[in-house]
């Protein structure tokens, strides 16, 4: 039986996720942009980095063998074998983002990574980013020249096994028109800073004048 690990009232906990090709990275980047007081969790993993990718800053990428320490030495919220490769949260992040007063952490996982940090934190906060078609899906995936043919028909395959988790998650979103997706992810973040509990000790104050 596992046992809920505490936070912060007023931290929020915001777990992104979404089938590869869905446009997570792009909204979440440009979340990030707007709500600079939100710490982006930065997850390890195996793969290598693309192109456009840079260590510390998108992915800590270590070895199989660095990775599989980690586990052992139990310093992961989450992770997860994904498409061959394994990725994890470090449970550092959160103390970071306390120690530097953020007003959150997002998380971008997968549906396994999701459910593990929901089983340690119930009130993180589970968003999940739907593309608007299979094929669209099948377009944006087929646009990617960092992956190969076996790799995007892979992905593409695992999509459907993903978005069949969708039940488990808090909000949805459909990426039809990026801005649309954005605000609509922008509220989200928006309304659970007004979440009773993290206002709570404010309304106590104002009661004591």
């Amino acid at each position: 039986m596992s046992v809920a690990a505490s936070t912060d009232p007023d931290l929020i906990l915001l777990i992104i996720s979404s089938p590869s090709g869905a446009g997570k990275t792009t909204i979440t980047r440009r979340l990030l942009q707007e709500f600079p007081e939100l710490r982006f969790s930065v997850s390890h993993t195996t793969r290598k980095p693309r192109a456009n990718e840079v260590d510390g800053q998108d992915y800590h990428f270590v070895t199989e063998e660095a990775f599989r320490q980690i586990i052992a030495e139990n310093g992961f919220a989450e992770w997860a074998e994904v498409h061959g490769n394994l990725y994890g949260t470090s449970l550092s992040e959160i103390d970071i983002a306390r120690a530097a007063r953020k007003i959150g952490v997002l998380f971008d996982v997968d549906y396994q990574g999701a459910r593990q940090i929901k089983e340690k934190y119930p009130d993180a906060i589970g968003v999940f980013i739907l593309p608007p078609s299979m094929a669209e899906l099948r377009r944006r995936l087929d646009g990617r020249g960092s992956d190969d043919a076996q790799s995007r028909q892979l992905r593409f395959d695992k999509a459907r096994e993903e978005i069949g988790h969708y039940p488990f998650f808090d909000y949805m979103i459909v990426n039809d028109e990026l801005q649309r997706a954005l605000a609509e992810l922008r509220g989200i973040v928006l309304a659970e800073g007004c979440r009773r509990r993290r206002l709570a000790a404010k309304a106590e104050a104002l009661l004591q004048e």
